[in-house]
């Protein structure tokens, strides 16, 4: 099949396999700690914390860890980030195990990983193209690597809801812990041929400069930046309040809070799976604009929805547009940035991405639990419209501005 092409390559089949087993325990120890956090506490606000110390190292690091990685084998990177969050994971799992229910432990365990995922998916992002032998490859294993996360979107919300109500939270983060026995027994079965690196004549902090005026001076990426760092900022924290609306607005128990979780997912694996199928990575601007459009659209009418099954399909519709719009940037960046510059440029996506996201759902759990979360989801599906509205603006004036420059030249040259 065309849109499993990817899996040809023996590398990126073992990492394929690899990681959507891990990511599965992933989401069922994230979906479990969302869950806990609000039964103990019953707090929006701590709700927003929580989300807030898990993604807030990716805003400080990121940038230092894309130019870390570019100075080192970045094979080894990945395999000692897989450690460390094993070792996370399992300190985590003890703690729910004995009963420790201390939120202030959850709140530092769940920082440390941030810092973790601020190297390891910079790390992971920038391996993909040593995964692939022909490039032209790439967009397609970047678009099965998104499915494969959002497929573990589906399921393991979806089975942490079944274990939450059956067997209990430790359950979920013991599943967790092992799950990463699978990854990296994938990585160490990998063959990878990287290039000798090379140790750069300039300091690691010369090197941060050069990307960011690479990745400012570049009009593209530089727009695709900002636009992501405004959704992560305003539209993507919405899922912030996913067990408050399934509690609250809806009557519902852990169950109904994973069919949010999967619903989202599923609309994602939709989209990813659209992506995937792209014979090249032509048109990819215009699938960020329609995305945006349609995610900040039903942001906008799932703050409002009333029956339950309504409320889904709208979540679905969500994954849709926020898969397309992070995938597609996501895409174009790896497939447009310069080599040398990969890992940096790469980095500043992970920072609009990650980063901004934990600022974000920490604004959402203060207005939520100020003027109610119905009100808060549909101030953040405005501003995501109106961002994709000003994203095609300035993209429309950055094609006049070339258009316009092109006819000069002709005219310079009559």
């Amino acid at each position: 099949m065309n849109v499993l092409r990817s899996l040809k390559y023996r590398n990126f089949k073992l990492f394929f396999y690899g990681q959507s087993v891990s990511l599965i325990g992933t989401w069922m120890q994230k979906t479990a700690v969302s869950w806990l956090v609000y039964r103990l506490t019953g707090s929006a606000v701590l709700l927003g914390i929580v989300g807030f110390v898990s993604l807030i190292p990716s805003l400080v690091l990121s940038p230092y860890a894309g130019s870390y990685i570019e100075r080192h084998n970045r094979f080894k990177v990945l395999v000692y980030t897989q450690v460390i969050s094993m070792i996370q994971a399992g300190a985590l799992a003890a703690m729910i195990f004995f009963k420790f229910y201390s939120i202030p432990g959850i709140v530092i365990l769940s920082l440390i990983q941030g810092v973790i995922n601020a190297f390891d998916i910079t790390c992971r992002q920038s391996l993909m193209v040593e995964m692939v032998d022909n490039k032209e490859d790439l967009p397609n294993a970047i678009a099965l690597n998104s499915t494969m996360t959002n497929i573990a979107r589906i399921a393991g919300p979806a089975v942490a809801g079944i274990i939450l109500s059956t067997l209990g939270e430790d359950f979920c983060f013991i599943s967790n812990f092992l799950s990463y026995i699978a990854v990296l027994t994938c990585l160490f079965m990998m063959k990878l041929n990287l290039a000798a690196v090379v140790k750069p004549q300039t300091d690691i902090w010369t090197e941060l400069k050069e990307g960011f005026k690479y990745v400012s001076g570049n009009k593209d990426i530089s727009s695709m930046v900002i636009m992501l760092g405004l959704s992560s900022l305003f539209v993507i924290p919405f899922n912030t309040l996913m067990p408050i609306v399934a509690k609250d607005l809806f009557n519902g128990n852990a169950k109904t809070f994973s069919w949010f979780e999967s619903t989202a997912g599923l609309g994602s694996v939709i989209s990813a799976i659209y992506l995937a199928n792209l014979k090249n990575s032509k048109g990819l601007i215009k699938i960020i604009t329609a995305a945006s459009l349609l995610f900040g659209t039903s942001v906008l009418f799932l703050a409002y929805a009333k029956a339950l099954p309504v409320a889904l399909f709208f979540m679905t519709i969500t994954g849709i547009g926020m898969m397309a719009q992070t995938s597609a940037i996501n895409t174009f960046i790896q497939t447009n940035a310069a080599p040398n510059m990969r890992s940096r440029a790469i980095s500043y996506y992970v920072m609009a991405y990650q980063g901004i996201i934990p600022i974000g759902s920490l604004m959402i759990g203060l207005l939520a639990n100020s003027m109610g979360p119905r009100a808060a989801m549909g101030i953040e599906g405005i501003i995501g419209i109106v961002s994709a509205l000003l994203f095609i603006l300035y993209r429309n004036r950055v094609s006049e501005g070339h258009i316009f420059g092109r006819n000069k030249t002709m005219f310079a040259g009559d």
